[in-house]
C-alpha cells in the first residue's frame, strides 16, 4: 500500500476572496483554505452507470491523490502514468494533466521522472500528489521530485516561454536522451529544487498546495524521517519556505526546528488570514504545532530572511517532545502531527491533529484556536477540542455555524462551531482521506471504500444520495456550476442535465 500522504480563463480571475459561483484556482478557498464553495444549482445525485447528471468523464492514471483545480477554462489534476497518454513516456512518472473544462480533452501534460534515490523518497506509482494553484495564467505546483514549478497555463500553445527552456531534458530520466518538446507538453517557466537548495530530506511523497499572497509563494517542504524511519536526516532544514513568485527566488524560510519533533513527515499546506487587521500565515507543523507567521518583507536578491512566528499553539502538549523517533509504530502513546490545512475564519483557526496514520497512535482531535494572541498561546487560546474517531488527514469545511470533517475511523462529523459538540455523525464504507466540500447547501465527500456521499449541510442529518465508485483520495471541487469528483482512476464532471 502506498505510504505517502494521500490524503489542493484564457483570462484568469485573480480571486481576492472565496470563489463564489466562479473558478476554483486553488485547493480550498483562496488563502483561508476553507473547504466551502459559493457554487449553487449542483445536482443532489449522479450515476456514472446511467450517465445521470454526468457532463463528461475521463480516465486518469491508476493512482490519483491530487484534487482538481479549475481556472481559465482548464481543469488541472495530478495523477500517475498508469495509463500513458503519451507513448514516449513509459513506466512510472508523475503527471499533471491540463484538461478542457468543457469536455475534458487534453491540452497538455507535465511529465516528471521519479527520483532515482530510495523508493521512500518518491513512493512508486504515487504520481503528483500536490494540487496546483493558478493565478494570472501561471500554474504553481510542487512536483513528485520536490521541485516548486511555475508553468504557463497555456502550455506550449503560445510558445516556449523562459527563462527555463530545457523541458525536453527535464521530462526524461537520465541517462536517456532529451525528448523533442511538443504542443502537448508543459511549458516550464522556472524551477526551485527544494531538496537541492535547502538540504530537505523528502519522505514518501512531496505534498503541498502552494499559497499565493501578493508577490510571494508559501510552500511546505515535505521534510521527513530517514528511509528506515529511525532517524531525522535533515534536522535543521526548513518546513516552510517563501519564494518570489515571479522568479522562484528564495525570500524567507522558517527556523523553528520542526524536524526533530516530526515522527513521519511534513504534510500540511499553509493558509493566510487577517487577525487584528494584520495578515498572518498559518502553518501546521509535523511537530503538531500550529504556527502563525508574520509576512516577510521582500529583500534584495541574495538576502534570505527568517520567518518570525507571532504565536505558536501546541495541539498535543502532553505528548513526548524529545527523541520522538523512538515512538515509531507505537499505537498507544507517542507524538502527534498535523496533516490537514489550518482554516482561518473570524479570528479563529480550525485544525486537526493527532497520531500519524502509518506509524502513530490513533487518537486525534479537531481544535478551535483563538488566533488573536502572541507568543506561546497553548495554555489559553484553545476554545474547544473535539475528539475524532481515529486518525485524521482532512481539512475542515467551516460554515457560519457548522463544521464538517471526516476521519480514518470511517466517520463523517457535523460539529457546532460555537460549542464544539457534535450534531450528528455518519459512518462511511471506508476511511476518509480526502476533505469534505460544502457547496449549495450540501456536504460532498468520498471514501477509500468507494462510496461518495451527498448530505444536507444542516444540523439534522439527511443523506441525499450515495454513489458507489472506485476508492476516492481526492477532495471534490465545484466551479462554474459543475462538481468535479476524482476517483483513483477517473475524473467526473457533474452538473444538472441540460444545464
Amino acid at each position: 500500500m502506498m505510504k505517502g500522504v494521500i490524503l489542493a480563463t484564457l483570462v484568469v480571475i485573480h480571486c481576492a476572496g472565496p470563489s463564489m459561483g466562479a473558478e476554483q484556482p486553488q485547493w480550498g478557498q483562496w488563502q483561508s483554505r476553507n473547504m466551502v464553495s459559493g457554487e449553487t444549482n449542483l445536482p443532489e445525485r449522479f450515476d456514472p452507470n446511467t450517465g445521470e447528471n454526468i457532463k463528461w468523464s475521463v480516465p486518469l492514471g491508476t493512482q490519483t491523490n491530487s484534487s482538481p483545480v479549475i481556472a481559465g477554462g482548464r481543469v488541472l489534476i495530478g495523477t500517475n502514468n498508469g495509463r500513458p497518454r503519451d507513448p514516449r513516456h513509459a513506466g512510472d512518472r508523475g503527471i499533471l494533466l491540463c484538461l478542457d473544462e468543457e469536455d475534458g480533452h487534453l491540452h497538455w501534460q507535465l511529465t516528471v521522472p521519479k527520483l532515482q534515490e530510495h523508493r521512500l523518497s518518491d513512493w512508486p506509482n504515487t504520481g503528483i500528489c500536490s494540487p496546483a494553484t493558478v493565478e494570472d495564467e501561471r500554474v504553481y505546483l510542487v512536483n513528485n521530485r520536490g521541485e516548486v514549478m511555475c508553468l504557463d497555463l497555456l502550455g506550449q500553445h503560445n510558445g516556449n516561454d523562459g527563462p527555463f527552456r530545457d523541458e525536453g531534458r527535464h521530462m526524461t530520466p537520465p541517462p536517456a536522451s532529451p525528448l523533442p518538446v511538443t504542443m502537448t507538453d508543459a511549458d516550464i517557466l522556472w524551477i526551485f529544487d527544494i531538496r537541492k537548495e535547502l538540504g530537505v530530506h523528502q519522505h514518501d511523497a512531496a505534498h503541498c498546495s502552494v499559497l499565493v499572497d501578493g508577490p510571494l509563494l508559501y510552500v511546505s517542504t515535505s521534510n521527513g524521517v530517514s528511509d528506515n524511519h529511525r532517524s531525522i536526516v535533515a534536522r535543521d532544514a526548513p518546513s516552510l519556505i517563501v519564494l518570489e513568485k515571479q522568479t522562484g527566488r528564495l525570500v524567507a524560510r522558517d527556523n523553528e526546528h520542526m524536524a526533530p519533533g516530526t515522527i513521519h513527515c511534513t504534510w500540511s499546506s499553509p493558509a493566510l488570514g487577517t487577525i487584528n487587521n494584520r495578515n498572518l500565515v498559518f502553518f501546521g507543523g509535523g511537530d503538531a504545532v500550529c504556527y502563525a507567521f508574520a509576512i516577510p518583507p521582500v529583500e534584495p536578491a541574495g538576502k534570505t530572511r527568517i520567518l518570525k512566528h507571532v504565536w505558536r499553539f501546541d495541539c498535543d502538549p502532553g505528548a513526548p517532545k524529545e527523541d520522538v523517533i523512538r515512538f515509531q509504530d507505537n499505537r498507544r502513546v507517542g507524538p502527534s502531527t498535523i496533516t490537514g490545512m489550518p482554516v482561518v475564519v473570524d479570528n479563529r483557526v480550525y485544525i486537526t491533529a493527532g497520531g500519524d496514520f502509518w506509524h502513530g497512535k490513533p487518537r486525534c482531535w479537531l481544535k478551535c484556536i483563538d488566533a488573536r494572541g502572541r507568543g506561546d498561546i497553548t495554555k489559553n487560546a484553545e476554545r474547544w477540542s473535539y475528539p475524532l474517531e481515529r486518525h485524521c488527514m482532512s481539512t475542515p469545511s467551516v460554515t457560519e455555524d457548522l463544521i464538517f470533517i471526516g476521519d480514518c475511523g470511517r466517520i463523517l462529523h457535523c460539529i457546532d462551531t460555537k460549542t464544539g459538540k457534535a450534531h450528528w455523525t455518519h459512518r462511511t464504507r471506508g476511511e476518509i482521506w480526502a476533505s469534505t466540500l460544502v457547496a449549495d447547501g450540501k456536504v460532498h465527500v468520498g471514501s477509500r471504500g468507494g462510496d461518495f456521499l451527498v448530505l444536507a449541510a444542516t444540523r439534522e442529518k439527511k443523506v441525499l444520495s450515495q454513489v458507489n465508485l472506485e476508492p476516492v483520495h481526492s477532495t471534490p471541487t465545484a466551479a462554474n456550476g459543475v462538481l468535479y469528483v476524482a476517483t483513483m482512476e477517473r475524473l467526473y464532471a457533474i452538473s444538472k442535465a441540460n444545464q
